[in-house]
């Protein structure tokens, strides 16, 4: 008879409990994201309920074209922040999780909100600022004051550029020359409003480098011997 051997030890799976509680606090690391992400679920299936022809002129009213840019700059910056044009929610859950959430883990709340919300803003009124001057040039038609622009793509340029100082040499110059090469190559080969936007909002995010930096810590004074 031949000695039985013991089994090998098996490594436990994780319980669901254990995924849920992983999960939960990768969550709570980074609230700002996904309060975002969270109202962009909402307005996603808000606009699914619309017919095309009132979702068009509904997202135009909270678009940042330079018609409503011209009327109400500060309401449309921001409104536009909420909608995704086209309604496909789940992409932006996987890029909001890759990028936006380490980004905001490692900057903090406050400051990957600057960089997101600067990269929104200003390469907002860049793109639209060339396109105002393309209308003037007679390149782009006037209709084009019109045109349908919401979205957080702009942002996510932005974070995805600053994440780049996170990012351990030498890897770090690979995955600044894609960053580079996927913001650029659109706006040489396509150069519309967008692609400026975007190229714009990734410069931002790389000039953001002095919000990357540790904050230094507050030195405490020995306390005096009694």
């Amino acid at each position: 008879m031949t000695p039985s051997h013991p089994a090998p030890p098996t490594r436990p799976r994780p319980a669901p409990a254990a995924w849920l509680r992983s999960a939960g606090s990768w969550i709570r690391s980074a609230p700002g994201t996904y309060v975002w992400l969270g109202v962009l679920f909402v307005t996603t299936v808000i606009v699914h309920q619309m017919s095309p022809d009132f979702e068009e002129d509904f997202l135009r009213q909270r678009s940042t074209n330079i018609h409503e840019l011209s009327q109400n700059p500060v309401r449309v910056l921001i409104s536009s922040a909420f909608w995704i044009d086209g309604g496909t929610w789940l992409p932006y859950a996987v890029l909001y999780t890759v990028f936006h959430a380490p980004a905001e883990r490692r900057l903090g709340t406050l400051r990957w909100l600057t960089v997101a919300a600067t990269a929104h803003v200003l390469a907002t009124l860049v793109s639209e600022g060339v396109l105002a001057w393309a209308i003037r040039a007679g390149h782009a038609p006037e209709t084009a004051v019109n045109t349908l622009d919401v979205g957080v793509s702009y942002a996510l340029a932005g974070v995805v550029a600053v994440l780049t100082y996170y990012v351990a040499r030498p890897w770090r110059y690979v995955y600044l020359f894609a960053v580079l090469v996927i913001y650029a190559v659109p706006l040489v080969t396509g150069a519309t409003f967008t692609d400026v936007g975007h190229f714009t909002a990734a410069l931002i995010g790389l000039a953001c480098y002095p919000l990357t930096r540790p904050r230094p810590r507050p030195e405490t004074k020995p306390t005096p011997a009694q």
